[in-house]
C-alpha cells in the first residue's frame, strides 16, 4: 500500500466555499499550513487579463 504524501495542495473548487475545502482537507488527513492566491488569467483584445483568482491550499499530513 502506498505510503501517503507529507503535503498536498488543496484546489478551491467551483461550487465549494472555502469550508468545504477546509473540511475535506481535515477528512483526508491533512491540516492547512500556506493559502495561496493565483491569477486565473483570460485573453481579451490579444492581451492577457486577469480574470478571477483560484484559491489553493498547502496541506501537511496530520501525525
Amino acid at each position: 500500500m502506498a505510503k501517503p504524501q507529507k503535503k498536498k495542495k488543496f484546489k478551491v473548487e467551483k461550487n465549494e466555499t472555502i469550508q468545504d475545502c477546509l473540511a475535506r482537507m481535515k477528512e483526508e488527513g491533512y491540516t492547512p499550513v500556506r493559502r495561496f492566491e493565483v491569477p486565473v488569467f483570460r485573453e481579451e483584445g490579444g492581451r492577457p487579463v486577469v480574470s478571477h483568482q483560484e484559491i489553493q491550499f498547502e496541506g501537511r499530513r496530520m501525525e
